[in-house]
């Protein structure tokens, strides 16, 4: 019989995992030998998925927090097991994007018995991010809203911090070097993405998640600090999504390696976690890890 590690985040999706915990693991045991680690402080999960190495499924419920502290563990394995994703954080742009449920015992059927997936992962400097990289309006609501707001509104939390900061937030000065050319500017948002769903919403339904690129979406800011203009301009890009041509405000690429070269006091938001600030490189690693997947997906 084959091995899995089950980890979560017990505090995530208001501790609905601890208490499905016995049917979730009773069901992974129909076909699976299964270990059970909670996690105990950041960066724990990872933390065991180093330690726990031969497993041939890792299954892990949490957040999109959670997953990304999943995938940077999993980049340092020689031998990566299969991942199956039981999401239970605010907004789970991950799961939205592969048709993962919410509903825990949907999502575990699914682990039984849906098919193995091989989605993209990106590193930006020394970190592994799996379907969003940004800086700029809004991006930091993700790591900046409490826990305790997060459970009590939901969504909804994110989006009151998020209008208290809109005018008081900086245009990201960029350079962006890529082979072909580079670019220079003041954006209200940087976007760089490999995935459907972001913040919620769908803006790219027909993003390939294992092609070995990504969509970078540079949304114009004419000020040095966001003004309605460009709070319109990042609006209405998240109601119609990504199109397939550049307009006069926003610029899009499809690229697999460049270079962006920023102030130091640009904050990077990283699959919803702040990792820090300034330049990096970027470069995309095709079909970095296998997760597994509802079946008959439009790949």
């Amino acid at each position: 019989m084959e091995s899995c590690l089950f980890v979560y985040n017990p505090l995530s999706g208001k501790g609905k995992i601890e208490k499905n915990e016995e049917k979730i693991v009773e069901a992974l045991r129909s076909r699976y030998e299964v270990k059970v680690i909670r996690s105990q402080y950041a960066g724990h999960i990872g933390e065991v998925i180093l330690e726990e190495k031969g497993v041939d499924l890792l299954v892990v419920a949490g957040g999109d927090g959670t997953l990304n502290e999943t995938i940077n563990a999993l980049m340092h394995l020689e031998n990566k097991p299969r991942l199956g994703y039981i999401p239970t954080g605010t907004v789970n742009d991950v799961a939205h994007s592969l048709g993962i449920s919410k509903n825990i015992k949907k999502a575990v059927k699914t682990i039984l018995n849906g098919q193995e997936f091989s989605h993209d992962v990106f590193k930006m400097n020394d970190r592994y991010g799996i379907y969003v990289c940004c800086a700029g309006l809004f991006t930091e609501t993700s790591y900046a809203t409490s826990q305790s707001q997060k459970k009590r509104m939901g969504r909804i939390a994110y989006a009151f911090h998020g209008i208290k900061k809109i005018f008081s937030t900086p245009a990201v000065k960029l350079k962006l070097y890529y082979d072909g050319g580079e670019i220079e500017g003041k954006y209200a948002l940087m976007l760089i993405l490999n995935s459907r769903s972001v913040a919620g919403f769908m803006i790219n339904k027909k993003a390939r998640l294992n092609d070995g690129m990504v969509d970078v979406v540079l949304i114009k800011s004419k000020k040095d600090k966001v003004n309605f203009g460009a709070v319109c301009r990042v609006a209405w890009f998240f109601l119609r999504g990504i199109r397939k041509k550049s307009t006069k405000h926003i610029k899009l690429l499809r690229l697999d390696k460049f270079r962006v070269i920023t102030t130091g006091e640009t904050i990077i938001n990283l699959d919803g976690e702040k990792i820090g600030a300034g330049s990096f490189d970027f470069s995309v690693i095709k079909e970095g890890i296998t997760m597994i997947v509802p079946n008959m997906r439009n790949k």
